[in-house]
Order: structure tokens, then sequence, then C-alpha cells
């Protein structure tokens, strides 16, 4: 399956025979849902993330712009693509259709020929709206994600954890003298390495909330919600065994014969509030006692 294939067209009409014909035009290229209300049509949009959605003005109980500006005020759905189908044709229908967030405004009946191309013309918008965000938000060296990127999941995990009392571990990664295995080996081979701590690191978290991220120079970060302080230990204690398990020579490091890495650790609790920066702040504290006793080791709050 291709990726056109794959997206996913929400279609919300109370007119059987018009939900029937759209389907049945797009099914050949796209996944197609159905909505016959207003309502089931907030819900699917929220519970299936479609790529676009098909959404008839006329509708009873609540009409398509209801819909889109409920759409446009949940952030779970704001930035996703619509396009009105109505039988209302008079200009003024389609601009006040367009200043709520429109993508488009196709009137009734509806042109096969018409549908299909600018349904097309805006998935493939939405792939490159897409494109450009991932390319946003990811570190071009290591193609972890990017300091902005671990900032802005950071806060809303923190925030999700002060409301419902789930843990949140917060690890800080630091490559052992890494500037004397640049020196000694050179910036290119020096590169390569970050890059497979990188690869190491990216693989030790597995769930899809769990995230790794390049924090700047030859530090990395880890995410772990829903994580307590002796589970986010098994995950690094696995990973620092993993990037000493590569066996990069790093016949400068005064502290082992290969590539090794410190890493400081805090979880926030159940017990008490503490803000992300103070949280992130003991990782950070916990990092330095890891690197003041020796390095090559874990510290944890």
């Amino acid at each position: 399956m291709n990726r056109i294939e794959a997206q996913k067209v929400l279609i919300a009409d109370d007119d059987p025979l018009n939900r029937q014909v759209l389907a049945e035009l797009l099914k050949p290229e796209y996944t197609v849902l159905l909505a016959k209300n207003g309502e089931q049509a907030l819900e699917r949009a929220t519970r299936h993330a479609p790529d676009l959605v098909l959404l008839d003005v006329m509708m009873p109980d609540m009409d398509g712009y209801e819909v889109l500006r409920r759409l446009r005020a949940d952030p779970a759905t704001a930035q996703m693509a619509v396009i009105f189908i109505s039988g209302l044709d008079r200009p003024e229908d389609e601009a006040n259709g367009l200043k709520l967030g429109a993508a488009d405004y196709i009137v009734k009946p509806i042109n096969a020929t018409v549908v299909m191309a600018r349904v097309a013309l805006h998935l493939q918008l939405v792939r490159q709206r897409r494109m450009l965000e991932r390319l946003a938000n990811i570190d071009g060296l290591t193609e972890l994600a990017n300091r902005r990127r671990f900032d802005e999941l950071y806060a809303q995990e923190w925030q999700r954890a002060e409301r419902s009392g789930a843990p949140l571990s917060v690890a800080l990664l630091d490559i052992d003298a890494f500037k004397q295995y640049n020196d000694h080996y050179g910036h290119p081979a020096g590169d390569r390495a970050l890059r497979a701590v990188a690869r190491a690191t990216h693989a030790s978290v597995r769930r899809p909330a769990d995230l790794a991220a390049r924090y700047g120079g030859e530090e990395l970060v880890l995410l772990l919600p829903d994580t307590d302080a002796a589970q986010a230990r098994q995950v690094v204690d696995g990973l620092c065994a993993a990037i000493a398990g590569l066996r990069l020579a790093h016949a400068a490091s005064g502290v082992a014969p290969v590539l090794t890495v410190s890493v400081g650790g805090a979880t926030l609790g159940t017990h008490g509030s503490e803000t992300a920066a103070e949280l992130f702040e003991a990782a950070d504290s916990q990092l330095y006692r890891a690197k003041q006793a020796g390095r090559n080791r874990v510290t944890w709050r």
C-alpha cells in the first residue's frame, strides 16, 4: 500500500445516498470513514484522525459550520484539512466556509472529476506539511528528535503526569570523553560514533510515547512517560550495556578502552508537585554526579 492509499478521508453527510456516492468514488484510492451527523463527525475525527474531512454544510442538529468550529477549537483536530460540500452556492456561503478555516468548498451536485482532483490536491498538501513538520523536529546528524521536539513533548507529558498522578522519568546521557575522541580520531569518526550511540538510544525506547532526542552536542535525552524509577533504571542500564557492547575503541579515554556514557535521571512520582524545570534540573544534577563519580555510570533521583 502506498502513502496515498493509506490516507484517510472522513465523509460527513446526513444523506445516505451522498455518503454512498462519495465513498464509492474515493474507496479505490483512500481509506474512507463515514459519519451521518455532526456528532458522529466530531467523534470519528477525534478517534481516527483522518487526513481530510469532506463535510456537508446542511445537517440536522449541528451544521457543518459548527462542526468546523469545534474541530478548530480542539488541539487534536485543529489542523485537520476540511472541504465543505454543500448545496448552498451563493458566494457569501463559500466565503463564510473559507473564513471559518475550510480548505476548499465544493458545490453540489458534485462532479466526480472535480472532487477527485481537489481531494488529491489537499491530501498532497497534507503530506507535504507533515513532511516539513517532521524535518523541523529531527536532528540532521543523528536523525533523533531534536531539542525543539523534546521540549514540546516534555511539556505535554509533564502536564499529563501532573493531572493523572502517573510517574514520568527523564534521563540525560553524555558520551564520556567525547572531545578527546574527536581530537584523537577526528570529527568524521566522532560523527559516526555519535550516530551509533543515537541508534542504540533510539532502539532502547520501544513504546510509542517514549522519546529519544539529541539535546545538544554529545548529550542525548530520554523521555519515559508512565515509567517509574525502577523501570526507567532498567531501560537506561540496558542502554548503557548496549553502547558499551558497540565496542567503539576509545584509546584517548581515561574511563574505559571503549566508548561509554554517563547518565543522570529523575522521576516525577505521585507524592508531590514539581515543576517541569525542576524535574529536568534534577536529572541534570544527577548527570553531574555521575561525571564527578568517575563517569561510565548511572545515578538516579
